[in-house]
């Protein structure tokens, strides 16, 4: 049987203003293709199917002509688990109508992990089994106790999502039986080493190293392991049955460069075979980096491929120049290059000397705000460690409310 493992879509994502659909619907079309060219027979899908838990109506109009389209093809199954910024409600709101289509959906966690186990049959026979757990948020997995810290936080969140695995993997063994049957786990969470890129949009899920996941939590029963929630392609402690697959598209000007993918996996019984295959551009970002003298050509070579590219530039210059984006804009007028984003560290540096009245609160992040309060206060040693704590856990919980809140 032969799998294809993709997550992190993030379907309606803006990228400093410039909306995104061309590509995802270039990607959507590409991964059609894809699995008709490769026989998929099932596809997994791991988390963060829309960037926001309100999708607008193209993005909506995409995901759903995309599964009607997968449907009509050879692949005889889809199951899609909800990330943290999915709207639990909305995915499984049409799961029955989707059912239908062998689109199977699980958007929130279920208060029985067992019912997470999909057993997969073609013509009447059990093919496949999906242990098909979503994002885990806190609420699933531990209730707040009085008086409880950091440390005991992070034990029983670890706790949590070791024992909602090993009930899902003791259910799908039972299910299976004698038959040689492969059992798939999916998640959508952070492993421990997971690694990341600057500006890809991947929020920290809990505070600090909370919630990140030791690959010891996952049942020795899982013959593959899909991860979602990594924008990064990378295995899980080494293992090639046991990854994240990446986001399809460059999420951020962190990602330029990085080689896109999914992952194919072929089973002969139990037996998985692992394989990737590259996902094309389908709009070209670079970074550019220097003074003034050096920016100008570098612009100029983007403008002579005569083709669209976003582009970030970071001014390495000393001297404050205080229009520096204007000139960018006029350099590229009537071309095909949009500069997207202009970094200005000199400035950022002029800025963040300033006083707090004086600031700009664009210049500066949340955590940047409220270290300056702290200090303001003259708060330190452990009583502004705990308020620090606590801030990170407030910021938290607005996360798991809206995962957009920081953009």
């Amino acid at each position: 049987m032969r799998v294809l493992h993709t997550s992190d879509w993030h379907l309606g994502r803006v990228l400093y203003g410039q909306k995104r659909h061309h590509e995802f619907a270039a990607f959507l079309d590409w991964l059609l293709q894809t699995i008709k060219e490769q026989r998929v027979e099932a596809l997994l899908v791991a988390g963060d199917i829309f960037d926001t838990n309100t999708p607008g109506n193209y993005a909506q109009q995409l995901y759903y002509r995309f599964l009607a389209r997968v449907a009509a093809t050879q692949c005889r199954h889809v199951v899609v688990i909800g990330g943290n910024h999915d709207s639990p409600s909305f995915l499984d709101a049409p799961q029955q109508l989707l059912s239908a289509l062998n689109v199977h959906v699980i958007g929130e966690a279920c208060e029985d992990p067992t019912n997470e186990v999909l057993c997969l049959q073609h013509d009447g026979e059990l093919e496949l089994i999906v242990c098909a757990v979503p994002y885990l948020r806190e609420r699933d997995l531990r209730s707040a106790e009085d008086g409880e810290g950091i440390a005991d936080k992070e034990r029983k969140v670890q706790q949590g999502v070791k024992a909602h695995y090993a009930q899902t993997a003791e259910a799908a063994v039972a299910k299976r039986g004698k038959r040689e049957v492969p059992i798939i786990g999916m998640g959508h969470l952070f492993t421990v080493g997971g690694e990341l890129r600057e500006g890809d949009g991947v929020r920290d899920l809990y505070v600090g190293s909370l919630g990140q996941v030791p690959a010891s939590a996952f049942p020795d029963a899982f013959d593959y392991l899909a991860l979602g929630h990594l924008h990064v392609p990378q295995l899980v402690a080494k293992d090639p049955t046991r990854r994240y697959s990446g986001s399809p598209i460059a999420m951020g000007f962190g990602e330029v460069g990085q080689q896109k993918e999914v992952v194919l996996i072929d089973f002969e019984g139990r037996e998985a075979q692992v394989s990737t295959l590259p996902i094309p551009v389908f709009q070209r970002m670079e970074r550019i980096k220097g003074d003034l003298e050096q920016l100008q050509p570098a612009l100029q070579q983007l403008i002579e491929a005569e083709e669209a590219i976003w582009v970030e530039v970071e001014y390495s210059g000393t001297d404050y120049i205080r229009d520096l984006r204007q000139r960018l804009t006029e350099w590229v007028a009537d071309t095909q290059v949009q500069v997207l984003r202009v970094r200005n560290p000199a400035l950022r540096e002029k800025t963040l000397k300033r006083t707090m009245s004086e600031e700009s609160l664009q210049q500066l992040t949340t955590d940047d705000v409220f270290k300056r309060r702290l200090e303001a206060s003259e708060i330190e040693g452990d009583e502004g460690q705990r308020l620090t704590e606590l801030h990170a856990q407030l910021l938290q919980e607005l996360a798991e409310e809206d995962p957009n809140a920081d953009h």
